[in-house]
């Protein structure tokens, strides 16, 4: 379309529509005006802007009331107006500037919003924006005229009153907010502004003083009280409110100020300017030092209650704003805003640490930008001093902070800190040569570290032994230790803002001072040993400042190993100590040392006193709660140590993998998890493949260390939890070389079986856990390349067999000669005389695996009667897995067995119901083995009594609920039905006891029955199938058929079962999937 140029021809094409709206002022009318308006050139409509504007001006101004819509395409048309011309009449500013505020506000009281919609109030809102970017410098200048002060008043109230009530409008705010930069000539918006000179800006911050009390009260409201509100409307508020307070508090405009008067008062000709009279007059603002000053002090409360609402801000935009404005306002207004100077450092400081990339980034640079404006070294040390004073400030108040602040303050408080140690950087040395500073550092490390110990679970949490099948030892992260519990607070980012921190000491201070003093402190008292652990650990892990994410300034002395030894060898002797490593973590733990028994029973003696009781204990778990912990954290920061030095920490392996191989077989879980972990850092940095090989390459010597301390049990209790561990940390290799330490383990049991049995027991049973896996994983490994030779079909021998059995059958060969066919394979006379000469040889040249396991079981069998219920579970667990071991090597298995067999069958029939399940379970591992020594034995004295456990309690799990599961008679039916199938297919039980089996056991076909016990059931007849399927199918089919078997032939009668024609009731669904099972197997054996 083309445009208008000509401005006569515009105002001749514009004229019909300006007269149609003066006359009737409807909406139809104003968009005909703004459609034509669309078809003018911008500089045609500039040379006609006061006839277009009239009569959209004279609709607003018609008397009572009017339309919204109307009113809202006035304003776009006016919008459009403006944003294609300028204004350069003053009259036209004044009255379309006076005009807008009316729109949207109450006449009888200007300053306040009046209630139209959102849509208006936004346009017009668009519209004041434009007018003030459309009008002339010399003629906007005039609004800041004293004359013009109510006016410019209204205005400003109006534009804070929106942006403070229109909460739920974010769109009417953020308009607001950028009206209100515009009046303050501080607009951000792409297009070009006018910049005012000296004198328009000192007539701009004069203006604008009047007005800065209640714009910094409403715009603090803003951005505190409505953190929720979304970070655009906040952005908006922090930037309008430090433009305008940097526009009336400029350092630069302020002293040009009081030159102007010195040289005024100095001249006798020239007067001062009188105050003007009446109420303009009192709303003029001198911004006299007095004013300054005391403008400052407030000043100061309002910028601290905002940096301290948006300093942990979510969204990195509103931190990113709280940077520039700290910025802006120190490096243009830090003499008059002197008492605000420390909140704005203070918010730059804590900046640097910001999780965001670009607020950390701004932060430096303006913290540099501030440092490099001193212009002589003695600027440089005042700032420097700054920051040491304002540290040693922090760090008198960091205490009461931490204690009395939430979890938001006390973060930014700790990224403060943490941004004064980064700015100051090798000057950090300096101020911790200080011993005041250093103690007001350390105090306040201690307070904020101190842990949280009363937390039960960390007590009650026991330790299993960690088998290792990792090839690797990444596979042990600190991931997998329970997360550390402080005491006042809980967020994550304030704990690794504190690690930061002290590893910054380390970095930048001196290292020698710093060990001493935090050692020090970990034997002054146990309050503070913990904390200084953990304070410990990160100053030397910073030492280095490998694991400083951030790039900082470089320290004064890059550290060599050969200066970190030392110093890590003075923290390692001190923690692994007798008075600091052998600490109680279990209440049990007074079975292992007479002494930490005395200890024990005196710390958590019942008291004639209820309450004193409880106190007691209460005591006694926070006292093992925090011994478990400092333990932890002595483990984690040896695995610190070895990163810290790399290859060149192998030389304290014979210092540190004894003890720490102590605590992986601590009774608590956590302590185990702790130093399991510090074993795969030090595999890591010594070039260890994995745990094995560290345990293998150093067995020489730990196990010395063992046989030693075996002897001495008084004085070194902990030897046989070293021994398990290795052990059960390790593979086959090991086992030749601990064959001494078992005897010297089995010759101590039989020394100590009173007192020390339950330790012994657990090395024991560490070992033949141990022992089972490696057997275990050969066996795995040797059955792999056999598989197919497993698969292949022998068709000879099946024939020979069946022609044998048919035979039989058929009474053609008498057993006698079946015998003696069988008997062909028998070893030769010759062969049997030689037979004993190999098992001899064999008996003397037994592989390491079951000469441990034979010996251990030689023990079990007269441990089986210690009195103690633990240990007899145990006992049992141990014979199971000695039958495992020793499944391949039955000439050794089955003496054994036999001498076992009377003490098991006491445990059978145990009163404790606790042994029987365990017994059980035994018997099961003995029946795949030991099948004709077991069979007769089985069948006489345990089938009969199994089943009429079975049949009696199956009456009784019936009618119970969900809660019967957690009972021992539950768990004693579970174990007999889980193993009961497999033992009676191993033992090939006879006919008669499979009825026994299948009656005991059809019960528990029931939907009754609870689900577990059910499927255990089903797995008995699953067992059985295999073994007898007629017995089973009958028996099923007894209970419940729901198929049909009519005769071949017409003279055969018809198959009759009792289940045939029964409707479906509690036992259809398991029978029915096992009548599948039969189905299945029918048609795999056609195929």
């Amino acid at each position: 379309m083309t445009q208008i140029d000509n401005p006569k021809e515009a105002f001749a094409f514009l004229r019909p529509s300006c007269v149609t709206l003066t006359r009737a002022p409807t909406i139809s009318n104003v968009k005909i005006l703004q459609k034509n308006l669309h078809t003018v050139s911008d500089e045609a409509l500039q040379q006609i802007q006061d006839y277009v504007l009239f009569p959209l001006r004279f609709v607003l101004k018609v008397p009572g009331p009017k339309q919204e819509n109307l009113v809202l395409a006035v304003m776009d048309t006016v919008g459009y107006v403006l944003e294609k011309t300028t204004v350069s009449s003053w009259e036209s500013l004044q009255n379309l500037f006076t005009d807008f505020c009316m729109c949207i506000s109450i006449p009888e009281d200007p300053g306040k919003p009046a209630p139209v919609s959102e849509e208006l109030k936004s346009s017009v809102l668009k519209c004041m924006n434009n007018l003030l970017h459309a009008a002339y410098g010399d003629v906007v200048f005039k609004l800041y005229e004293l004359s013009m002060l109510p006016t410019l008043g209204a205005a400003m109230s109006l534009l804070l009153a929106l942006v403070q009530e229109e909460r739920a409008a974010r769109g009417v705010q953020t308009a607001a907010l950028k009206c209100l930069l515009s009046l303050a000539f501080q607009c951000d918006c792409p297009e070009d502004h006018v910049i005012p000179n000296k004198q328009e800006s000192y007539a701009l911050g004069n203006a604008l003083a009047s007005f800065l009390p209640g714009a910094s009260r409403t715009l603090s409201q803003v951005i505190c009280h409505n953190t929720m509100s979304g970070h655009a409307v906040i952005t908006r508020a922090t930037r309008a409110l430090y433009r305008i307070i940097g526009a009336v508090m400029d350092d630069a405009e302020l002293a040009n100020q009081e030159t102007a008067k010195a040289a005024s008062s100095s001249s006798s000709s020239t007067k001062a300017p009188p105050r003007q009279p009446g109420k303009l007059g009192e709303l003029e603002v001198h911004r006299s030092s007095n004013w300054t000053k005391e403008t400052s002090q407030r000043l100061s409360m309002v910028f601290q209650k905002i940096i301290s609402c948006i300093s942990g801000h979510q969204h990195w935009k509103v931190r990113l704003e709280m940077v520039s404005m700290c910025e802006y306002l120190l490096t243009r207004c830090s003499s008059s805003l002197s008492e605000c100077t420390g909140s704005f450092l203070e918010a730059l400081v804590g900046a640097v640490n910001d999780e965001d990339i670009s607020v950390r980034e701004k932060a430096s640079k303006a913290l540099q930008k501030i440092s490099q404006s001193e212009s002589d070294t003695a600027g440089r040390v005042a700032f420097t001093d700054i920051l040491s004073e304002k540290l040693h400030a922090l760090s008198t108040s960091l205490p009461q902070l931490m204690k009395a602040s939430d979890d938001q303050r006390k973060l930014f408080v700790l990224r403060v800190f943490l941004g004064y140690l980064k700015v100051l950087g090798p000057s950090v040395e300096v101020v911790l040569n200080s011993a005041v500073h250093l103690n007001r550092i350390s105090k306040a490390m201690m307070l904020v570290l101190e842990m949280d110990v009363t937390n039960v679970r960390i007590v009650e949490e026991k330790n299993f032994p960690v088998v290792v099948v990792q090839d690797k030892p990444e596979a042990y992260d600190e991931a997998n230790i329970v997360k550390k519990d402080f005491l006042y607070f809980t967020d994550d980012k304030i704990h690794s803002v504190i690690r930061e921190i002290c590893q910054m000491l380390g970095y930048y201070g001196n290292l020698n001072i710093l060990v001493d003093h935090f050692l020090d402190l970990y034997r002054e008292s146990s309050m503070y040993r913990k904390q200084s652990v953990l304070v410990l650990n990160e100053i030397i892990a910073g030492a280095v400042g490998t694991d400083l994410k951030i790039d900082l300034k470089p320290a004064t002395a890059i550290r060599s190993h050969l200066e970190l030894a030392p110093v890590i060898s003075l923290v390692i002797e001190e923690y692994i100590s007798a008075e600091n490593w052998q600490l109680p973590t279990s209440h049990d733990h007074s079975d292992e040392q007479d002494e930490s028994r005395q200890r024990q029973t005196s710390l958590l003696a019942v008291s004639q006193y209820p309450s004193e009781s409880c106190t007691a204990t209460a005591q006694g778990l926070k006292q093992l709660n925090s011994n478990i912990w400092q333990i932890c954290l002595q483990l984690e920061g040896i695995g610190v140590f070895s990163r810290v030095l790399g290859p060149a920490f192998d030389p304290f392996l014979k210092t540190v993998l004894y003890a720490v191989l102590e605590k992986v077989g601590d009774k608590s879980l956590l302590v185990s998890q702790s130093a399991v972990s510090t074993l795969a850092s030090i595999c890591q940095v010594c070039g260890y493949d994995s745990l094995i090989q560290l345990i293998n390459r150093n067995a020489d010597y730990l196990l010395n260390d063992i046989s030693l301390h075996l002897g001495r049990p008084s004085v070194q209790s902990h030897a046989p939890r070293v021994f398990a561990a290795m052990v059960t940390h390790s593979d086959a290799s090991l086992l030749p070389l601990v064959l001494d330490v078992v005897q010297d383990v089995l010759t101590a049991v039989d020394l100590h079986h009173d007192n020390r049995a339950s330790e012994f027991l657990e090395v024991l049973h560490a070992v033949m856990k141990g022992v089972a896996r490696v057997v275990s994983s050969n066996k795995k490994e040797e059955s792999s390349p056999e598989t197919e030779n497993k698969d292949v079909f022998d068709a000879r021998k099946f024939l020979l067999e069946y022609r044998t059995q048919t035979e039989l059958a058929e009474g053609i060969v008498e057993s006698e000669n079946v015998e003696d066919e069988q008997g062909k394979d028998v070893p030769s006379p010759m062969e049997e005389n030689a037979a004993p000469d190999v098992d001899v040889e064999m008996e003397v040249d037994l592989p390491p695996h079951v000469t441990i396991a034979k010996d251990v079981m030689e023990r079990c069998i007269h441990l089986l009667s210690l009195p103690s219920l633990r240990l007899r579970l145990k006992v049992l667990d141990m014979l199971e897995l000695g039958v495992r071991v020793m499944s391949e090597c039955k000439d050794q298995l089955l003496p054994m067995v036999h001498r076992c067999w009377p003490v098991l069958e006491r445990r059978l029939n145990d009163e404790d119901p606790f042994i029987v399940p365990q017994a059980f379970k035994v018997l099961c591992s003995l029946g795949e083995v030991c099948t004709d020594f077991l069979r007769k034995r089985v069948s006489k004295s345990v089938i009969p009594t199994v089943a009429a456990f079975l049949t009696k309690q199956a009456l009784t799990s019936m009618k119970t609920g969900p809660h019967y599961t957690q009972t021992l008679n539950f768990k004693r039916q579970l174990t007999y039905l889980q193993g009961l199938g497999s033992l009676c297919v191993s033992l090939d039980l006879a006919e008669s006891d499979v009825f026994l089996v299948t009656d005991a056991c059809l019960p528990y076909l029931s939907a009754l029955q609870p689900p577990k016990l059910q499927e255990a059931g089903c797995s008995v007849f699953q067992c059985l199938i295999a073994k007898d399927p007629d017995v089973v199918w009958f028996t099923l089919c007894e209970q419940y058929c729901p198929y049909t078997y009519p005769p071949p032939h017409e003279d055969l009668l018809p198959v009759n079962l009792s289940g045939m024609g029964r409707q479906k009731n509690e036992y259809s669904s398991n029978v029915m999937k096992l009548l599948e099972e039969f189905k299945m197997e029918e048609t795999g054996n056609s195929v």
